[in-house]
Parts: structure tokens; C-alpha cells; sequence
């Protein structure tokens, strides 16, 4: 993993240290970028709702469920 420096608000990066709990400014770091992944993941899904058609039944559906 390459290192690099960047400026970041030191009150912002305070904030967000307390926030969640992280021990680390870079484990703080890696959780703000993990979450940004997530959320715009999440807004993709968001974008497709009703347009994928999967043809389950509630059969299919409760197997699919119960093998995890």
C-alpha cells in the first residue's frame, strides 16, 4: 500500500476519530472511505429498484434464504 500525505481538517478528522470510535487517525481515515464505498454501492442499488426482474417463487425464495 503506497503512502501518501494529504491535508485533512484536524477538527473534522477529532470529530470523526471520537464519532466512531476509532483508535487510529488511519483507521478513522479507512473507515470514512469504507463507508463512502458502501453508501454509493448502496445508492447504485437504489437507482436499479424496479428495474431487475427476477422471476422466484416463494419456494426458491425460502431455499436461497435457509443455504447461507
Amino acid at each position: 500500500m503506497p503512502r501518501m500525505m494529504v491535508t485533512i481538517d484536524d477538527a473534522l478528522l477529532a470529530e470523526a476519530r471520537r464519532l466512531t470510535g476509532a483508535r487510529t487517525k488511519r483507521e478513522t481515515i479507512e473507515m470514512a472511505l469504507r463507508e463512502a464505498v458502501r453508501r454509493h454501492k448502496l445508492a447504485e442499488l437504489a437507482a436499479m429498484a424496479g428495474r431487475v426482474n427476477i422471476r422466484l417463487t416463494r419456494r426458491q425464495l425460502d431455499a436461497m434464504r435457509t443455504g447461507r
